[in-house]
């Protein structure tokens, strides 16, 4: 009868090692703002020794703010919800796929908020775009509002300027072998152990 309880408590060591406070060696943390409340900075989840390579977009620069097109339709926002355009170069050669990620580290929930998670992409490629063709041979995961694919930044109004960390990762397996049902946390901590290299955009929204 205690083998259930074990397992638990497994799932919750894996989980707090995403979502606790940041310790170990990890390669990102970041300062945390001053958003008139507790704020505890997300492990970040990527080993010190992973290789960083160059991210950038199309659609916004490194430190700017998120264009509209690409907000959420959704939660009391108007935007276009349209998945922001990636390229990225100088990724470590022996790569066997890519996985993509967003996560607003300043949302009020004490784990950050994951708009996007994706894996399973093609080591052959180096950009992702904004179609429904974008996406293709690779899993759109579920994000932290339940639904499949890329979701918006939408934070509350009034609220401090939010940091969204868009994330490409060199992964040295061809495929994660998740169901697309899976959480953010359990994908990417199912990742964290094979990322090899990362290249990273931390973008804004307020409102």
């Amino acid at each position: 009868m205690k083998k259930p309880v074990r397992i638990v408590g497994m799932l919750v060591g894996a989980a707090t090692l995403i979502t606790g406070v940041s310790i170990g060696a990890t390669a990102e943390t970041g300062p945390a703002p001053d958003s008139g409340f507790g704020h505890t900075e997300v492990r970040a989840g990527i080993p010190v020794k992973a290789k960083k390579f160059t991210l950038s977009s199309p659609d916004v620069r490194e430190g700017g703010s998120i264009p509209p097109a690409a907000w959420a339709n959704s939660f009391g926002c108007t935007g276009g919800n349209q998945q922001l355009r990636l390229e990225w170069r100088d990724a470590p050669p022996e790569a066997r796929s890519f996985a993509v990620s967003m996560q607003d580290v300043d949302a009020s929930t004490g784990s950050g908020f994951w708009h996007w998670m994706t894996w399973d992409i093609p080591a052959t490629r180096t950009s992702l775009g904004n179609t429904p063709q974008a996406n293709a041979n690779a899993v759109s995961g579920t994000n932290d509002a339940g639904t499949r694919g890329y979701l918006g930044p939408c934070p509350p109004t009034g609220d401090i300027n939010h940091r969204y960390k868009i994330t490409v990762y060199a992964l040295d397996v061809p495929g994660l072998d998740l169901a697309a049902t899976s959480t953010p946390a359990v994908a990417a901590f199912t990742m964290s152990s094979h990322v090899i290299g990362y290249g990273r955009l931390t973008a804004t929204a307020r409102r």
